[in-house]
């Protein structure tokens, strides 16, 4: 039975063809975001100064004119060409996600990864074409959302598939319906978080999502939805879960289109099926999701702690307090000193509140008398008002943030220099957080200095925080050597996931598990659950075309 069987095409008009096509205007195909963001060379060669041993110049940036792609394996059928490409520059763009691994190889030409061919469906009709021809041709279909995984999450690593489809649903981008009584849109899942926010405020201006990830600019709704990611937003409504009302995805086996409500206590959830599913078990193509006011109140301050302990402490008291700050970022001394927001070994929290409703100023005042209960130094707070914007930039507010929205392109530039650059996190409950903060330090630290032979950085800051528990964030840099890089980010990677299993914390808070965290994943997960994972997999994929290789491993499959 097809997936044409189930699907009417539920685009909700007319399409537009290459819709999606300006999301990737001026995009990077080998590192992360714009090319006139990324670090020229003099910036580059400042970056090595952080470490000993660097090479003197970092690696050039190859041309996708430059690259050796092995001739596609496939060719779609005549009716469906005019929906797929071969070209060098989309296939390479979408060969990799964005992890450190991806970006050193690309860095020297590894394009064995490559797709055979990229495909862009307008509607969902076209999509369920694509994906009945791929089921009856053998082709693995690797669904693409803004291709910012940092886990391996769009990358084909083997297998024996007749060829490789990249299907990228940008194109795919419209707020089909708002409703304002419910504050509630249908969306489609191939639209990038910039766009979505303004069509959000062509109706009317009032609504948001308020979903926003590091990599808000650069990823789409469904690859939010399909790797369950967290938004920048430290407490409450941190995961795109929480906002999610209904979902829509086709499967081969057939479309799954759940119903709209506020909330069901009807057996298993099926949203819940798809949600974190990473295209492995069907292809979301749309989704109703709740939205909010848009807040108009915010205000800010910055905390600073003699004793790390003391800030953690600050931290636990202010997630159970009650009080929800929409920011509540602590940042370890390495990670403070790294971002330029303090120095003398002090620790930062950095804590932002906002309403759509009413003033924050009382809030923000609360939550930093908590501070101050653990030893912390409050510095100027700053408020908005109504005006929108925060005020409080100049000191280590400020610098934290330009910090945030900078280090990926700081990473690309360390990755041009041969430095191995790695963030991974994780959550645990507050009863276990100082046991794993200090073990990861000391085994990651040790494991960097036995991979590279010199010490490295090893820092934290925490992202989430939940009354029970929170969401620790690493970053490592270390000295690395030239064509070893991804082979030496292996082994921390690994090192750090061991680390992880270990002590019971999760292997992924917000950067889903791909393949790179699979081996983690396999042993964190239950195995009656993994049975029934595998078991929706064989009835929903049958012939095992879906992102394999991703969550579990391909059964054997029906041939067409």
């Amino acid at each position: 039975m097809t997936a044409r069987e189930h699907s009417p095409d539920a685009s909700g008009g007319p399409a537009r063809p290459g819709a999606g096509a300006h999301a990737g205007a001026g995009r990077s195909w080998w590192g992360w975001g714009r090319t006139d963001q990324a670090l020229p060379d003099s910036e580059c060669r400042a970056l090595a100064a952080l470490l000993p041993g660097l090479p003197e110049e970092p690696l050039p940036v190859p041309g996708t004119g430059e690259l050796t792609m092995a001739s596609p394996r496939i060719r779609a059928p005549g009716a469906l060409a005019h929906l797929v490409s071969d070209g060098p520059a989309d296939r390479a763009a979408h060969t990799y996600g964005k992890a450190y691994r991806d970006v050193v190889r690309a860095l020297h030409g590894d394009m064995a990864a490559a797709p055979d061919l990229v495909a862009h469906p307008r509607t969902e009709t076209e999509l369920v074409d694509l994906l009945d021809w791929a089921g009856t041709a053998d082709v693995a279909v690797i669904p693409y959302g803004g291709g910012s995984s940092v886990t391996g999450g769009v990358e084909y690593r083997g297998g024996d598939h007749a060829g490789v489809l990249s299907l990228d649903l940008s194109a795919m981008d419209r707020v089909l319906e708002v409703d304002t009584t419910s504050r509630a849109a249908r969306i489609q899942a191939g639209v990038f978080g910039p766009s979505l926010e303004d069509q959000l405020r062509g109706h009317g201006g009032g609504l948001t999502l308020r979903h926003f990830p590091q990599s808000f600019e650069f990823s789409t709704l469904g690859g939010w939805l399909a790797t369950r990611a967290g938004g920048h937003y430290a407490t409450l409504y941190t995961h795109i879960d929480d906002l999610v009302e209904s979902m829509r995805v086709v499967t081969p086996a057939g479309v799954c289109d759940s119903w709209r409500l506020p909330g069901s206590g009807a057996g298993p959830s099926p949203d819940r099926l798809f949600l974190g599913s990473e295209g492995t078990l069907g292809v979301i193509t749309e989704a109703w999701m709740r939205l909010q006011d848009r807040p108009v109140h915010k205000a800010s301050a910055a905390v600073r702690f003699a004793a790390f302990a003391d800030a953690v402490e600050a931290v636990r008291a202010i997630a159970q307090a009650g009080l929800n700050p929409a920011n509540c970022r602590l940042l370890d001394p390495g990670e403070a000193a790294l971002a330029g927001a303090a120095q003398d070994a002090e620790s930062v929290l950095v804590l932002g509140v906002e309403s759509a409703h009413h003033p924050v100023d009382g809030r923000l005042a609360e939550l930093c008398a908590l501070a101050r209960d653990h030893g912390g130094t409050v510095g100027d707070p700053g408020g908005s008002g109504g005006s929108g914007t925060e005020a409080g930039e100049g000191d280590a507010v400020g610098a934290w943030r330009s910090a945030f929205l900078r280090m990926p392109y700081l990473r690309d530039g360390l990755a041009r220099m041969s430095a191995i650059t790695e963030t991974f996190e994780t959550a645990c409950t507050w009863d276990r957080f100082t046991g794993l903060y200090e073990a990861v330090r000391a085994g990651i630290g040790a494991a960097v200095e036995e991979v590279t032979g010199s010490p490295g950085l090893v820092n934290c800051r925490l992202t989430h925080v939940y009354p029970d528990g929170a969401a620790p964030y690493f970053t490592v840099i270390a000295t690395g050597r030239r064509g070893a890089e991804a082979a030496m980010w292996d082994e921390i990677k690994s090192a750090a996931m061991e680390i992880l299993v270990r002590h019971g914390a999760s292997v992924t808070h917000h950067h889903a598990v791909g393949r790179d965290h699979r081996p983690g994943y396999d042993r964190q997960r239950p195995e009656p659950f993994a049975l029934a994972l595998r078991a929706a997999k064989s009835a929903l994929d049958p012939r095992g075309i879906l992102n394999p290789g991703v969550l579990v491993d391909t059964q054997p499959r029906e041939r067409g």
